[in-house]
């Protein structure tokens, strides 16, 4: 099987993230404009169960997985790297199948009762058999990383996009006639098609090159693999306990931001739209750098997996350091454009700035988001989930404590939940950083320090002047096109110069040669 350099597998999982990215702004709009704004309220209404199940049935397991066959693959340990496969899926299975048989006998209750819409059962049934797809593809998803091959899964998530986009086009209007509820299932059906092609590429590419085979002996692989099943678990237990912590605080937030606001003195309405302008307009630009950083910490768990199991602990320090270095450069340039051309961008996006205090007080420590993706893979990747785990939970704590105390106060208001959502990311970004010193003795330099200060403050010196010269152009787009593109230039010169993207790593992105 083709290994891809960690640089050229990230870059290609970076790419498939764009593609499905936009793919993914392209399906909402056309759910939207076919349905309008009941059916697809009914459609999102049936969403976060998905993504509950897709948490839930895959417990944690990719990353588990692509740890462990990463270790395995290094060693030539073909029988361990079946018994993984095969524990796993018999795992995630087992949990879909249960879950599965929960849903649909809760499906009427949860949507006449908690939903309040009896109509959304239509949507929730459909989830039903999406479940075990999305199952097996999470084991051959980490099988892939842990063999370091990134193209069938990002493959496989374009197809995805373009299989559904082109189903929701053609159920969504076959359903329409019948109700919005019924155009509601038929955009569920097309996530089931899009996903059951999309797993049956990766299969297909699976089979192709024949390494492990499941069927043969697929009993005595399940009966031996106990131990596999610990090793696992390991991981994926702290990693599951991650995400549901993140759900929970997610889940918690507009409530506990709306019951403080309302301590605050302020109206709902008011405390609505508030709240809609920090999490839909500010929110939404803040995390867009992250498909770069994830893509990067995806292709970074096997790489220090495997260097971690052959005692390459310089090597793994490197690793660290370059999924840093690249994390930052890619989110300082978002951070630039953000704080210095917050307006402007508010204004072509959303027809409206009134967004633009949560940006300017956000985006300068959102830059430590940015590299906590790869922080936390790296922890993960050494055997200390547990540790990325607890961080986690600190940092939520903090988080409902800080929100709660200054959303509730009206000096702050709105500005106390931004002020948490800051110093959560923080928080846990530096608890990562002293995880990592305690753990494998890593740390980052003065120098390493004084190149991205160098960087940011020179991008943003350019960013003020190139904003005064389009000064009477700045809501212009062609205009303002050309400023974002000239700075893009500068900035790329600027990391050149500072070292931040080298001859050696341009080498790595066109050499065949795994590195």
């Amino acid at each position: 099987m083709t290994k891809q350099t960690f640089l050229k597998g990230a870059l290609i999982l970076i790419a498939a993230s764009l593609i499905t990215r936009f793919l993914g702004f392209v399906n909402r709009i056309v759910v939207a404009r076919v349905m309008g704004e009941e059916g697809i309220g009914l459609y999102m209404m049936a969403m976060p169960t998905l993504f509950l199940a897709t948490a839930i049935t895959q417990f944690g397991l990719p990353t588990a997985i692509s740890k462990r066959v990463a270790e395995a693959d290094v060693r030539g340990d073909n029988d361990q790297i079946k018994k993984i496969v095969v524990v796993s899926l018999t795992v995630t299975l087992s949990i879909s199948i249960v879950f599965v048989g929960v849903l649909y006998l809760a499906a009427p209750f949860l949507a006449d009762k908690l939903l309040k819409d009896a109509r959304v059962i239509y949507p929730l049934l459909a989830i039903g058999p999406v479940i075990p797809i999305l199952a097996v593809a999470a084991v051959l998803r980490g099988y892939f990383q842990g063999k370091q091959n990134m193209k069938p899964q990002s493959f496989s998530q374009v197809i995805e996009q373009i299989v559904r986009i082109s189903c929701t086009v053609f159920l969504v209007k076959f359903f329409l006639p019948y109700g919005v509820e019924f155009a509601a299932l038929g955009a569920m059906i097309s996530v089931l098609i899009g996903e059951f092609i999309s797993l049956l590429y990766m299969f297909y590419q699976f089979k192709r090159k024949k390494t492990v085979k499941i069927r043969s002996q697929f009993v005595t692989a399940l009966k031996g693999g106990k131990q596999t099943l610990d090793r696992l678990f390991s991981i994926a237990l702290p990693a599951t306990g991650s995400r549901l912590v993140a759900s929970g605080t997610h889940f918690l937030e507009p409530i506990l931001t709306a019951q403080s606001l309302a301590l605050a003195g302020v109206g709902t309405a008011m405390a609505t739209r508030q709240y809609g302008e920090l999490t839909g307009y500010a929110l939404p630009l803040l995390f867009l750098p992250t498909f770069i950083t994830n893509s990067l910490a995806t292709a970074l768990l096997p790489s220090i997996s495997e260097a971690n199991e052959q005692n390459r602990h310089q090597f793994v320090h490197y690793r660290i350091h370059q999924a840093i270095r690249l994390s930052f450069a890619s989110g300082a340039i978002a951070t630039v454009i953000l704080t210095v051309f917050a307006g402007p961008i508010l204004h072509y996006m959303y027809g409206s700035e009134s967004a633009e205090r949560f940006i300017l007080l956000m985006a300068p420590f959102y830059l430590m988001m940015y590299i906590q993706m790869p922080l936390s893979t790296a922890l993960q990747a050494l055997d200390a989930a547990k540790s990325a785990m607890w961080n986690t939970i600190i940092g939520a704590g903090v988080k409902i404590i800080l929100l709660v105390s200054l959303a509730s106060n009206a000096k702050f208001g709105i500005i106390g939940v931004a002020i948490s959502m800051i110093v959560t990311v923080v928080l846990i970004t530096l608890l990562h950083l002293i995880s990592l010193a305690r753990v494998a003795g890593f740390r980052l330099s003065w120098k390493e320090l004084g190149q991205m200060l160098g960087l940011l403050g020179l991008t943003v010196f350019s960013a003020h002047l190139l904003k005064g010269i389009f000064a009477s152009s700045l809501y212009n787009l062609p205009a303002f096109l050309l400023l974002l593109l000239i700075l893009t230039v500068l900035y790329l010169l600027f990391m050149l110069s500072f070292g931040f993207i080298t001859r050696a790593e341009v080498e790595q992105f066109l050499s065949r040669k795994k590195r």
